[in-house]
């Protein structure tokens, strides 16, 4: 598992692909992130669902299921040998879950890892409309406030673009995760928090 954190912070992310769903490492050429200051956005249509009362926002009460549920859809990335993967992560406390709750149980939530001060977003899935994005929100605001200094999502979408998404190019974004791996953080989620270690490489 060690190697497998070295290349995470080292600008590396796994994905299984191909008809046998292989694991690969693999990093992009343009390294998308969502920005922890003034540039982040809140779109106008979202501000009405995060009033209080929507969701309740918890953190690592149901990492299985958002696994679960960032992976089923039609065509996924995160295979069985993965989601053994992000359990174990979860274990050694580096990979959690942000989750939207509300009268009817889980809404939604996101699947990242916290190494040092650089969160690494892997995935969201929704069951109920707007509930993803409102942990985007709530998790940017989180990260900010905890000393963190990248919100990793890896690749860019016109949907994250609503968010103020932005690219770094892989040089830049290596010179910045460096850094911010190297440094410790805090995330709290309602009364639930948890502390992100540095990552000194070996």
């Amino acid at each position: 598992m060690n190697d497998l954190l070295a290349a995470y912070a080292a600008g590396w992310f796994p994905v299984a692909e191909g008809p046998d769903r292989a694991l690969g490492l693999f990093r992009a050429r343009q390294r998308a992130l969502i920005p922890l200051d003034q540039r982040f956005h809140v779109p106008r249509s979202l501000r009405r669902q995060l009033r209080p009362g929507r969701f309740e926002l918890k953190l690592n009460s149901a990492f299985a299921a958002v696994v679960d549920g960032c992976a089923d859809r039609p065509s996924t990335w995160i295979s069985l040998e993965l989601r053994a993967i992000y359990q174990e992560l979860h274990r050694l406390g580096w990979a959690h879950s942000i989750e939207a709750w509300d009268a009817h149980g889980l809404a939604g939530g996101q699947l990242g890892l916290a190494i040092g001060r650089c969160w690494i977003g892997e995935s969201m899935f929704h069951s109920r409309p707007h509930a993803s994005n409102v942990v985007l929100v709530q998790l940017q605001s989180a990260l900010r406030q905890g000393g963190f200094e990248l919100f990793d999502v890896q690749l860019s979408n016109p949907h994250l673009e609503r968010f103020g998404c932005f690219e770094l190019s892989d040089a830049e974004y290596t010179s910045c995760l460096a850094k911010a791996v190297q440094q410790s953080a805090r995330l709290q989620i309602g009364s639930s928090a948890v502390s992100s270690g540095a990552w000194m490489p070996r």
